[in-house]
């Protein structure tokens, strides 16, 4: 170890933000760290980014550092952990590693996208230990909402760091692991310098619930039933299918899945045992010949996604699968900020068809996987830190979180966003360096920042319409024909009942003539002269300056 060697902590997303989960942890001296990558997450994308098809995070920062990055560990398979490495990976090249699920799940992305990208994945799982440079990394076992999940503890010759990722306490899983209060307890005795913790729920007093009990009453509200049962939940979450699946065989009902990603999970679940023990699922064009009151539907869509088996079930849109008046849908699943009025709207879609409908705000149908505050203070205990860091979570939930570390005796709690280069040792936890972080974005097959996609003129478009006018001039520098006028996403009539295309046709006219032909000369000069009389006009008509397109040809 020399003596300039420090022990950084660098967020590149989900810092400030819910999802796109990027951590990096570099070792050595300022101009020459080694670094390790830990998730590499995407958001997705709301109305205010039209057309995009994920958000992900800026590694500009790496295209410097990328020798000395040595290798990505995935914590989990869900979408804002693991999501951006088929996107990302091929400009880093370095290994990665993963459980047995996560490995299974990204190769069925990558089948389900048609990648060409094959990212080789060393399998890295509960109780292994890897050594990446000046890093060993011990995978800990705890508990979320998918198969698979690890802490790590990232030992260094200046201390020990544990990254929680996504966990929460359950001692009655539907699935396991249990989180290994022994392990974390056993690196608390040796001594953790920093405890980089989940903060999604630190704004929540208490205890989560436990799987066991969402099971159980998932379970009475099937048995009582009368007519079919629709259970919309994440697709990822594994043990919650089980527990449905295994709730719907005590009630003596087949069951149906519903959705590409569900089946996709599923198959992946299968490949690795976890659904050993349940009876084998019905295929679609079977469900029409079963009895309502014996079948159960997992389904996808708990989100409002648009294109989900959920959504397609509201509009009656599904080609052998259908509800009727008198079923029972089930949303065993919390709405993700920003998506509360697509859910909304199918949820009124399903209650026109006389589809009675239950949420967490009628029956304990889902809980998160996330730590409440009790669970947070129970792991400062058992890990005992010197500083705790609070990530993954929006500003409420960041600062929350600081203040019950605070309040419970932690020594340290330093303020970090993404971008924040933050020295964990040697000394006192302070903010360094800042690198350079954001969001570019996934937009059909191409990937790239804001302005490079035409996010900004796409906005535009979508509030003000576009013009598009062709204009061709004799060699007199007179109207050689008429010009074309094409208003596009503008209202067709004004407010006197005139058509809108003409008025801007009338606006083109005027402004070529009204330049003296010795001037037309100056070509430029004239286009400019008409996209201002078209926006001004249309401005006049409407109040709005719609985008206009000037196509100005001399012959």
């Amino acid at each position: 170890m020399a003596k300039e060697d420090e022990l950084v902590f660098l967020p590149l997303g989900g810092v400030g933000e819910i999802g796109m989960n990027l951590a990096l942890y570099g070792y050595g001296p300022k101009t020459n760290r080694q670094w390790i990558m830990v998730d590499c997450g995407v958001t997705f994308p709301g109305p205010d980014l039209p057309g995009v098809d994920l958000v992900l995070p800026d590694i500009r920062f790496l295209a410097e550092e990328r020798k000395n990055l040595k290798g990505i560990i995935i914590t989990h398979a869900h979408e804002d952990h693991y999501g951006a490495l088929n996107e990302l990976w091929p400009g880093l090249n370095v290994p990665v590693y993963a459980s047995p699920f996560t490995a299974g799940m990204l190769e069925a992305k990558r089948d389900f996208e048609r990648s060409r990208v094959e990212i080789p994945v060393t399998i890295f799982k509960q109780g292994d230990r890897i050594n990446l440079g000046p890093f060993e990394i011990e995978a800990i076992g705890v508990n979320h909402s998918i198969p698979e999940p690890m802490s790590l503890a990232i030992r260094t010759p200046l201390g020990t760091v544990v990254h929680t990722g996504d966990w929460k306490i359950d001692l009655e899983p539907s699935l396991g692991p249990l989180t290994d209060e022994a392990r974390f307890r056993k690196l608390g005795d040796e001594g953790v310098l920093a405890l980089i913790c989940d903060s999604t729920n630190a704004v929540r007093d208490g205890i989560s619930p436990s799987e066991r009990e969402v099971s159980e009453s998932l379970t009475k509200i099937i048995e009582s039933a009368e007519g079919r049962v629709g259970i919309t939940t994440f697709s990822s979450n594994v043990g919650r299918i089980r527990s449905i699946a295994q709730a719907a065989e005590a009630a003596g009902r087949e069951v149906l899945l519903l959705g590409s990603s569900m089946k996709r999970v599923t198959e992946v679940a299968r490949d690795i045992g976890l659904m050993e023990g349940l009876k084998p699922f019905i295929a679609e064009d079977e469900f029409g010949y079963i009895p309502r009151d014996k079948v159960v539907v997992i389904l996808t869509g708990s989100q409002g996604e648009p294109r989900a088996a959920l959504a397609k079930i509201a509009r009656d849109e599904m080609r052998n699968v259908a509800f009727t008046a008198g079923d029972t849908i089930i949303f065993s699943s919390r709405a993700i900020p920003g998506n509360e009025k697509a859910i909304n709207d199918i949820k009124n879609g399903l209650i026109e068809q006389g589809i009675h409908i239950v949420t967490d705000a009628e029956a304990l149908v889902h809980v998160s996987g996330h730590p409440r505050r009790h669970e947070l203070q129970q792991m400062y205990g058992w890990v005992r830190p010197k500083m705790v860091v609070p990530v993954h979570g929006e500003a409420a939930h960041l600062t929350a979180h600081a203040e019950l570390a605070e309040q419970s005796g932690i020594a340290e709690v330093p303020r970090v966003r993404n971008g924040d280069v933050l020295k964990l040792a040697p000394g006192a936890p302070e903010v360094v360096d800042h690198a350079p972080f954001g969001r570019i974005f996934k937009d059909g097959n191409l990937i790239g920042d804001y302005e490079e996609m035409g996010i900004g003129d796409r906005r535009k478009l979508a509030f003000v319409g576009h013009v598009a006018v062709s204009v061709l001039l004799d060699s007199r520098y007179d109207f050689m024909g008429d010009p074309e006028v094409e208003p596009l996403g503008l209202p067709q009539f004004d407010d006197e009942g005139e058509d809108m295309g003409d008025t801007l046709y009338d606006a083109v006219l005027g402004a070529v003539e009204s330049i003296p032909r010795a001037r037309r000369k100056d070509l430029e000069m004239v286009r400019e002269a008409v996209r201002r009389a078209v926006r001004s006009t249309a401005n006049e008509i409407w109040g709005k300056k719609p985008v206009v397109t000037v196509f100005l040809t001399k012959v």
